[in-house]
Parts: structure tokens; C-alpha cells; sequence
């Protein structure tokens, strides 16, 4: 099987790396990629975003899959292009996509197929702002619509803070979602879903804001854990069939059935899981989590998906223990980062149980490997437990060095320290 890998980010990276393990894969390429990723696969340029620039690239290279990581292309249709062309995708069409691209169309599917989640309401002009922000709190959730890459929400006490970020993007001509505040830890949970059928992988955390103890602006992610020691085992099964079952069969409903990896963000309160949102894609940064720990091939899963017989494959196996990706971002991230410093000691800490991924890294004409991106790698270490894993991604950070960056200190600790429970009933 020639695999085609759409993207350049960590979360590629690591669906390359874990590709690569699959003795199915006879030649593996990902397109644009970044420095990481080439060390693994044959990288190739393209506009991810173009169909037919990902179409060409894919009859050439004669692909017999094509994974697309980043929700952008998904969300334009470059899934539907490449199925067009006869060639087997891993991704959801256009019309399944808008699972994440509006999440108007998201909250409507939620409510046709009975699935909880926060109470919302959906302003376009600002004279409707004040009225509408008097109808949530005392905690506002204030998102934008459309694609904002994990970062177009605002969560906060703070009613001028929430006007504010409502204000800002009605003024970019964005609509804004306001939501009820969900109570409990969020949890990220992937499945693999091809129409009605629904195979669960490991459910992760995902770390959000950019400061230690969830401080500061919210991110892409800084970090992320798996699995989750204090969630339990049937409450995942709940999730996958009282929230992710029923939508995927309310899409097959509404003739946009959903062919990919549908992400599941979810608070799990006292009163049981509610949904915050749906992504249409492997969630980054906890991809590189979940597939550390992936003992079965990913190809075979990847490719049963995108032709429609996951049915008939083997449930996904899974290496004991846990995994942690802690992420290194550039100077000022979330903000405009600062680009072209140069990275040292990356490839000496891609060892043992630690790998480091690629996200916002190049090559200079010299050879120097730098910046190119706000969160620039994702270390990830993996151990019998989360104590141990922590240790061994915090441990190869240190022999990377790169001028001005920033990471969290603290991804899985309240984990670890028992500090996180579901809240009773």
C-alpha cells in the first residue's frame, strides 16, 4: 500500500512514524511535511488546501491512500476530490466535515440526535451581543463559528472580557456561539467511524490554555495525556454509545455520512458527558499521544476506514502503559510567534521512550534546523505509568534548546497527584 500523508504538523509526524511500523506500507509520503517528517517519509510540496494540487500529487506518486491530517482541506472538499479521482481517502466529504466547520450545523446534529451538550445561541450583529451575553453567565463561553484553530474561544468570569472577544470577531464578519459553561475535566476521545460503524481509540486529555495550571490565553494545545486513569471504562463506553453512535447515525440520515476520524471533546460532569464540540480530524496534540501507545497497524485501520470496511477489521490493540506529549512553543505563542531560531539537541532526544515530532520546524540553506511555526515540537515520552512517562518527556526536553521557547511544566500532573476525578452525582 502507497500511503499519501496530507500535512506538516506533529500531528503528521506522528501518523507517519506510526504508518512507518505498518508492514503494509510499501512506500510512504507526505506532502508539504516539514524537517521531521522527511527523516521518515518521501516529502513532497503541495498546497494542502488545493484539491487539485493534492489530486495531481496523488495520481502521480500512484497512492492507494490518502490521509488528510489538518481540518482546512477536509472542510473545503479535498476529500471528495481525491475519492473522485478513484483514489481511497481517509477523511470525511465537505458536508461531513461541517461536524467542525460550523458549529451551528454541529449543535443542530446534536439536537436531532438527542445528544447533551451546552445550551447555545448564535449572535451575527452586534446589537444582539448585550442582550444575548444577559441570558449566560456567571461564566461566559465565547466561540467563533467557523474554523479558529482551537483558538476562537473564550472562557471566562470576566462579562467585559466576553464582550470583548464577541465584539472582535462580529467586527472580523465572524457569527459568534455563546455557550452554557460545562462542568467537570474534558475529555478528547477519537473514533474511527465509517457511516454507522464506530471503533473507539484511547481517550486522551488535552491541555488548552498556554500557562502551567491552566492559566493564560487558550492555544492549539500545549500538551496532552492518555489514557486517562481516573476516567472510567464504562463512562467511555457511554461516550461512544450515547454521543458519537447517534450522530454518526443521524449523518447517514441526513446523506452525509461521516468517513474518517470523528473527535469528541467532551466535559464529563456530574451529570454525565456533554459534548463541547466535534472536530472532523485526529486532534493534535493528542495524536501523538494515543498513536505512541497503537500496537496494530494504522494502516490497515486508516484504509478500512476510507473503503468502508472497518466493520471487518480487528479492534485496534494497544501497548500497556501511558504516553505524554508535552509541547515546545515559540517566543510569544499563542500570539505571532517568533520565526528562523535556530533548534539544537531535537535528534539526540528522539531516543529509548521519547520521540521528538515535528510541528513548525524547516531546514536553512546551511543545514540548521529552525522555527518555522508557533508550537515548533511535541516530545513525547512513554511508561509504565503516567508518573514515568511524564518523567521521560520532561527528561528529553532538556537537551533541547531553542531561544525564547516555552512549555508547560505540569501536562498529566493533576493526573498523577489524584487531583482530577469525575464529579458525583
Amino acid at each position: 500500500m502507497r500511503v499519501l500523508v496530507i500535512g506538516s504538523g506533529a500531528r503528521e509526524h506522528a501518523l507517519v512514524l506510526s504508518l512507518r511500523r505498518d508492514p503494509a506500507v510499501s512506500a510512504l509520503y507526505a506532502a508539504p511535511g516539514n524537517a521531521g517528517i522527511a527523516q521518515h517519509a518521501q516529502v513532497r510540496p503541495v498546497d494542502p488546501s488545493s484539491a487539485e494540487a493534492v489530486v495531481a500529487l496523488a495520481t502521480e506518486l500512484s497512492a492507494d491512500l490518502v490521509v488528510i491530517g489538518p481540518e482546512v482541506p477536509l472542510v473545503l472538499g479535498v476529500a471528495d476530490a481525491v475519492r473522485s479521482a478513484g483514489i481511497a481517502c481517509f477523511g470525511p466529504s465537505a458536508a461531513a466535515a461541517r461536524i467542525e466547520g460550523s458549529k451551528a450545523f454541529a449543535k443542530d446534529v446534536m439536537a436531532a440526535a438527542g445528544v447533551r451538550t451546552a445550551h447555545s445561541e448564535i449572535v451575527d450583529t452586534p446589537a444582539e451581543l448585550d442582550a444575548a451575553l444577559d441570558r449566560f453567565g456567571p461564566t461566559w463561553v465565547v466561540k467563533d463559528d467557523g474554523l479558529a484553530a482551537g483558538k476562537g474561544v473564550v472562557v471566562t468570569a470576566d462579562r467585559h472580557a466576553a464582550r470583548d472577544h464577541g465584539a472582535e470577531l462580529l467586527e472580523q464578519g465572524h457569527p459568534v456561539l455563546l455557550e452554557s459553561f460545562l462542568d467537570g475535566p474534558e475529555v478528547s476521545l477519537f473514533c474511527l467511524v465509517d457511516g454507522e460503524t464506530v471503533v473507539p481509540l484511547l481517550p486522551a486529555q488535552d491541555h488548552k490554555r498556554v500557562g502551567d495550571g491552566d492559566t493564560g490565553p487558550n492555544t492549539g494545545g500545549m500538551g496532552a495525556y492518555t489514557p486517562l486513569p481516573w476516567l472510567p471504562e464504562e463512562t467511555v463506553t457511554a461516550i461512544v454509545e450515547d454521543v458519537v453512535k447517534p450522530v454518526a447515525a443521524e449523518m447517514v440520515r441526513r446523506g452525509c455520512p461521516f468517513s474518517g476520524l470523528l473527535y469528541a471533546g467532551l466535559a464529563v460532569g456530574a451529570a454525565g458527558p456533554a459534548v463541547v464540540e466535534f472536530n472532523c480530524r485526529f486532534g493534535d496534540p493528542e495524536t501523538q499521544a494515543v498513536l505512541a501507545l497503537l500496537d496494530s497497524p494504522l494502516g490497515e485501520l486508516l484504509n478500512a476506514t476510507a473503503t468502508g470496511t472497518l466493520a471487518e477489521v480487528a479492534p485496534p490493540r494497544w501497548r500497556n502503559g501511558s504516553a505524554v506529549t508535552v509541547v515546545i512553543a515559540a517566543e510569544n505563542y499563542p500570539g505571532r510567534p517568533r520565526l528562523g531560531d535556530v533548534i539544537t539537541g531535537a535528534s539526540e532526544a528522539a531516543q529509548d521512550d521519547a520521540a521528538v515530532l515535528h510541528a513548525g520546524t524547516s531546514l536553512r540553506d546551511d543545514g540548521a534546523l529552525v522555527s518555522s511555526g508557533g508550537r515548533v515540537l511535541s516530545v513525547v515520552g512513554v511508561g509504565a505509568d503516567l508518573s514515568e512517562a511524564r518523567a521521560k518527556a520532561y527528561d528529553r526536553i532538556t537537551s533541547i534548546k531553542l531561544p525564547g521557547s516555552h512549555y508547560r511544566t505540569d501536562i498529566g500532573l493533576a493526573a498523577v497527584e489524584h487531583r482530577i476525578a469525575v464529579p458525583s452525582q
